[in-house]
C-alpha cells in the first residue's frame, strides 16, 4: 500500500463572504502524480494556495498534515523549506535576468555578502540538463519561448529540493509538442520518485499522465478517479465537473454568411526591436459577415503578430498593406482609429494587456468605449454600473456584484469579462487571441455560444487558437499560418487535424 504523503483535512477558505473551499479534504500519495480538475472558480488554484503557503495559517479552517507532520505555513518560504514548491500559471520570471539568475532568485549561491556567479551558472547548466533544456544558463529568459521558459520553473523547483511538486495549469500557453515533453518530464519524474499535483483543463493530459484525478466542484470535493480502479472517460470528467453531461464540445450553428467585412491585402510587419525580422510577410486574408473565420499554426507563427499589426498597428513597425472594413480601404495607425471604425482585438493576454485587475468590473466593462457611458466626457456612474450589470447577467460571470475587483475572478470569469468590454465596443469585427486558454469545457461552452450568437447576428470573428479540435469545431474556414505568412487554406469540410500538421510540415519543410 502506497504511504499518504500529504492530507489536507476539511480545508475552508472564505473571500469577502464567498466560501471558495468548504470543508475539501484532499490524500495525496507519495510518487504519484495527482490531478485536480474543475470549472474555473471551483477552487483548485485556492486550495493549492493554502498548501503552499500563499494563504497563510489563520486566513483558512482545517489542517494540513505532511509527510506525518502537521504544518502551519505562513509564507511560501516555510512550504518549500519542506520541499513543497508550487508553479503558478503566470510565470514568476524576470525576462532582463539569464536564466541563471532566475534559477536562483531568492536562493542565491555564495555567502550574504557575495554571490558565486561561477557556481549560480554551473549549478544551473546541471539543472537545465536535468530537465533536457539546451539552453546557456547565460542566455536572458526574453530570448527563450514560453515553452523553455516552463521548463526554467521546473528547474528552478528542483534547486529548491522539491519533493512534491505543485503545476498550476503548465501547458495552458504551449503547443502540443512542448505540453507532450513537460507531461513525459513529469513521467520520468515520478519513475524517481516525485510526487507531483497538477491543476488543468485539458482532460486529455490529465488522463495520459495522471494517476488519480480529483474533481472539484463549487469549493467542495465530488470525487476521485483512480487509474488503477475506475474505467472513466473524458465525458465522465465533465459531467462530474458541471454536474451535468456535456454530449457536444461545440453548440450547433447553422452557418448564414454574407458579404466580406474584413479584408487584408498584402500585409507585412516587422519586428518592433529587431527590424531585419518579418513577422508577417506578405498576408492576405478574408472575413465574412456572418462567418468565424481560425487561424491555425504553432507558437512563433506571427498569428498574434498579424492580429496586434492589424488593430491599429498595435504590434510591429514598418508596417504595409491595405485594410479593407466592409468594402472601404481604411487607415487603423491606432487602436483609437481601430476601435472607432468598429474593429475589436480580445488578447490572448488578459491578464497583462486585456483587464486591469485592481478594478472593478463595471469600471473594466465599460473601458475601450467610455463615450457610450457619458455626458459631455462626464462618466454616468449609474449607467457604467447598469451596463455592467447587463454584460454580467448576459456572459453569466460568477461574481459577489460588478463591484468586485477582477483580480479576485477565476480565469474563465475574467475572459468574460474581457469579451464583454469588447462586445460593448459594439465591433463589426471581433477577432479573438486564444479566447478561450485557460478555461474550463463549462466556460468554453459558454463562450463558444457567445461566438455564435455574435455570427448570427451578423458579426465577423477571427479566432487565433492553439487548440486543433477547437478551430475544427467552431470555424467555418481555416487559415494555417507558418512564419509569419498562409500557408494552406481550408474550408470546415476540408480540414482536419492531419490537413493542418500536414501544411504546416510541408511548409517547414521547403523553408
Amino acid at each position: 500500500m502506497a504511504k499518504t504523503l500529504l492530507e489536507m483535512k476539511n480545508i475552508t477558505k472564505a473571500f469577502t463572504g464567498v466560501i471558495a473551499l468548504d470543508d475539501v479534504s484532499l490524500e495525496i500519495e507519495e510518487g504519484e502524480i495527482h490531478a485536480l480538475v474543475g470549472e474555473n472558480g471551483a477552487g483548485k488554484s485556492t486550495l493549492m494556495n493554502v498548501l503552499s503557503g500563499v494563504f497563510p495559517v489563520g486566513s483558512y479552517d482545517g489542517d494540513i498534515e505532511y509527510d506525518g507532520e502537521y504544518c502551519r505555513f505562513n509564507t511560501i518560504r516555510d512550504s518549500e523549506h519542506l520541499g513543497i514548491v508550487i508553479i503558478h500559471q503566470e510565470l514568476a520570471l524576470v525576462p532582463l535576468l539569464s536564466i541563471g539568475e532566475n534559477l536562483f532568485l531568492g536562493n542565491e549561491r555564495g555567502t550574504y555578502s557575495n554571490i558565486d556567479w561561477d557556481e549560480t551558472f554551473a549549478k544551473a547548466d546541471y539543472y537545465l540538463k536535468m530537465v533536457g533544456l539546451e539552453e546557456s544558463s547565460r542566455t536572458l529568459i526574453k530570448n527563450i519561448s514560453v515553452g523553455k521558459q516552463q521548463l526554467v520553473e521546473i528547474a528552478k523547483a528542483l534547486a529548491k529540493d522539491v519533493k512534491l511538486l505543485i503545476l498550476d495549469e503548465p501547458t495552458a500557453s504551449l503547443n502540443e509538442s512542448d505540453s507532450k515533453k513537460l507531461l513525459n518530464l513529469l513521467l520520468e519524474f515520478k519513475k524517481q520518485g516525485m510526487t507531483s499535483i497538477i491543476i488543468s483543463h485539458k482532460l486529455s493530459e490529465v488522463e495520459y499522465v495522471a494517476d488519480r484525478i480529483t474533481v472539484i466542484r463549487d469549493g467542495a470535493v465530488i470525487t476521485t478517479l483512480d487509474k488503477k480502479k475506475d474505467a472513466f472517460t473524458e465525458n465522465d470528467i465533465i459531467k462530474a465537473m458541471v454536474g451535468r453531461e456535456l454530449t457536444d464540445r461545440f453548440p450547433k450553428r447553422e452557418s448564414n454568411i454574407g458579404s466580406v467585412s474584413l479584408e487584408i491585402k498584402d500585409w507585412s510587419a516587422y519586428h518592433p526591436l529587431y527590424p531585419e525580422i518579418k513577422v508577417c510577410d506578405e498576408v492576405n486574408l478574408k472575413v465574412h459577415k456572418g462567418e468565424i473565420v481560425g487561424i491555425s499554426g504553432l507558437m512563433g507563427a506571427g498569428r498574434t503578430e498579424l492580429a496586434m499589426s492589424i488593430f491599429g498597428k498595435s504590434y510591429g513597425q514598418n508596417i504595409r498593406g491595405q485594410i479593407f472594413l466592409n468594402g472601404k480601404e481604411v487607415e487603423l495607425n491606432t487602436i483609437k482609429d481601430a476601435i472607432k471604425n468598429k474593429l475589436a482585438y480580445v488578447t490572448e493576454d488578459r491578464k497583462s494587456a486585456g483587464l486591469i485587475l485592481s478594478s472593478p468590473i463595471y469600471f473594466n466593462t465599460t473601458l475601450a468605449k467610455m463615450d457610450k457611458i457619458s455626458n459631455y466626457k462626464v462618466i454616468d456612474h449609474d449607467l457604467e454600473i447598469q451596463v455592467a450589470k447587463e454584460y454580467q447577467e448576459k456572459l453569466n460571470v460568477k461574481c459577489a456584484n460588478v463591484m468586485q475587483n477582477v483580480s479576485n475572478l477565476s480565469g474563465g470569469n475574467q475572459q468574460k469579462v474581457l469579451l464583454g468590454k469588447w462586445m460593448f465596443a459594439d465591433p463589426d469585427v471581433l477577432i479573438l487571441d486564444e479566447p478561450t486558454r485557460g478555461i474550463d469545457v463549462g466556460a468554453k461552452y459558454e463562450i463558444y455560444t457567445i461566438m455564435n450568437q455574435l455570427v448570427a447576428d451578423g458579426k465577423s470573428v477571427l479566432m487565433i487558437s492553439s487548440e486543433l479540435p477547437e478551430i475544427l469545431g467552431m470555424c467555418d474556414r481555416i487559415y494555417v499560418m507558418h512564419n509569419g505568412r498562409f500557408v494552406a487554406e481550408f474550408t470546415r469540410k476540408e480540414a482536419s487535424q492531419e490537413a493542418i500538421m500536414s501544411a504546416i510540415l510541408s511548409s517547414a519543410k521547403g523553408a
